[in-house]
């Protein structure tokens, strides 16, 4: 018998419903208990440093900080709580406190000292977001070195170009490969940005005016040397920013989080489509890695779908529309929002997890990626010299004038289509082209592989212009998890 309503157990998000995600690193570093924990994190820090500005005793900050895993609380209770307060943190800050307490009666009076539940919820953010940057970055650099290897080998592999669906002109599967490659790396630079020093601590209070840190300050302390201290300070003990003004109301850091994370969901899309469009069974140019299992229909045992790029495509499509969530949060009123600052935490938990999932996805998609040049030279071939009647029109140009070796070509290749014929073989039919161009000068001016224009270099052009990526330093690709330091970055 199925629970009564009133009694069901509590619901998980096991990613049923957002299988690109599902079972990647990203799905851990976001999840309930991380933000949790990102929280206590917060609390933590922000004690150790009131602690280097001697307004809390150091032993204090040490069991606060020893009391803040995250394991030790009922996540669970902590959400149903925050029902009762419209955001976590005035529960989390509550079981903290009982905690320490139990260890520590006095260090209890200095948990949250001064600070406010947006504090605690933003620099907690900031955090959650940095350690996934972290991980997709990391995925980020790898998917780049893959698609740098695919570029190079496949430099003069010749492919047909495609615009609006149809043949345009050649070009190589180097050049498309040396395409997605670009804006990979644009995508991890602007990640590293944030991660760098981009996300910023939140500090200002109940109004954001610090007045509560300043008070606890004690009488006659200088509120600019009280200000530059603790700001230093906490950023120092979290790594994150050191904004210039308290940003409760100031939005920019979650804004252009989303922005960075929408641009890296859409480059990974953009792989994405093209690798749906190239391992269609008509033209079976590249071919996703085969998995036994993977890509079965429910109901065709012949097909094997391109899973890896369905996937991605899906979080491709769900990103941005999150992050015009968080960009409509600007408009934020007063000193702190009643809704908009609530409406930015699921949006932005849902874009870190589905981006982070399609970087990890990709991964597995270009080091596995099958490229067929067998396929690609078969479909240059569909159209007869077609798709190379740029350069015979462009050739004849001055000898019959642009648009009367436009519309030759035009006619030509209309003819080619509609009765089957090589183009080369209309071509050497009419008046126009005889007294210019002989059949044996046509071969191999149709050739595809001699039409290529500059692709050969542009590869090389991308490859050595962006160069080496970074070495992995303390904290970032390599995986690892310790805290770097602070970065100072002004808002």
């Amino acid at each position: 018998m199925s629970p009564a309503a009133g009694h069901r157990p509590a619901a998980t998000d096991t990613g049923l419903l957002s299988p690109v995600r599902a079972g990647t690193p990203v799905e851990a570093a976001v999840d309930d208990t991380a933000w949790v924990q990102a929280m206590l994190d917060a609390e933590a820090a922000l004690a150790r440093a009131q602690a280097r500005c001697g307004t809390v005793p150091a032993a204090a900050a040490a069991a606060i900080t020893a009391a803040a895993r995250a394991a030790d609380f009922d996540v669970r209770e902590l959400a149903l709580a925050s029902r009762e307060t419209a955001n976590p943190v005035v529960g989390l800050v509550k079981a903290l406190t009982a905690r320490v307490a139990a260890h520590s009666p006095e260090a209890a009076e200095y948990v949250h000292r001064g600070s406010t539940s947006q504090d605690v919820f933003d620099t907690g953010a900031m955090l959650v977001a940095t350690r996934a940057l972290r991980l997709v970055i990391a995925d980020l650099r790898t998917v780049a070195d893959t698609l740098g290897v695919l570029a190079a080998d496949h430099r003069d592999t010749v492919m047909a170009g495609r615009t609006l669906a149809l043949h345009a002109v050649p070009t190589t599967f180097g050049l498309k490969a040396a395409g997605w490659r670009q804006l990979v790396l644009e995508s991890a630079e602007r990640l590293e940005r944030l991660e760098g020093g981009g996300l910023p601590v939140s500090l200002g209070g109940a109004a954001g005016t610090l007045a509560g840190y300043l008070q606890y300050a004690g009488d006659g302390a200088d509120p600019a040397a009280v200000l530059a201290e603790l700001v230093a300070a906490f950023a120092d003990e979290t790594g994150l920013g050191a904004p210039v003004l308290p940003w409760h109301a100031l939005r920019t850091p979650v804004a252009d989080l989303g922005a960075a994370l929408a641009h890296t969901a859409g480059a990974l899309g953009k792989i994405a489509v093209d690798v749906l469009v190239l391992t269609r069974t008509e033209t079976a140019e590249v071919a996703e890695p085969a998995v036994s299992g993977r890509g079965a229909s429910s109901a065709m045992p012949h097909k094997r779908n391109p899973v890896l790029s369905t996937l991605i495509r899906s979080a491709a499509l769900q990103v941005p529309a999150l992050a015009a969530v968080l960009a409509q949060c600007l408009p934020h009123e007063d000193e702190r929002s009643a809704g908009v600052w609530h409406a930015e935490w699921q949006p932005l938990r849902e874009a870190l997890r589905l981006t982070g999932g399609a970087a990890h996805t990709m991964v597995e998609l270009v080091r596995g990626l099958t490229v067929r040049p067998e396929r690609m030279a078969a479909n240059l071939r569909a159209t007869g010299g077609q798709i190379v009647s740029e350069r015979i029109s462009a050739l004849l140009a001055p000898r019959l004038g642009r648009t009367a070796a436009k519309e030759l070509l035009t006619r030509a290749s209309s003819e080619a289509a509609d009765t089957g014929r090589p183009l080369v073989e209309v071509l050497a039919g009419l008046d126009e082209v005889r007294g210019a161009l002989s059949p044996a000068e046509l071969v191999p001016l149709l050739d595809p592989a001699h039409y290529t224009g500059m692709a050969g270099p542009l590869v090389d052009r991308a490859l050595t212009a962006s160069g080496p990526p970074p070495a992995a330093g303390p904290g970032k690709a390599s995986g690892t998890t310790g805290e770097p330091r602070a970065r100072q970055r002004s808002w």
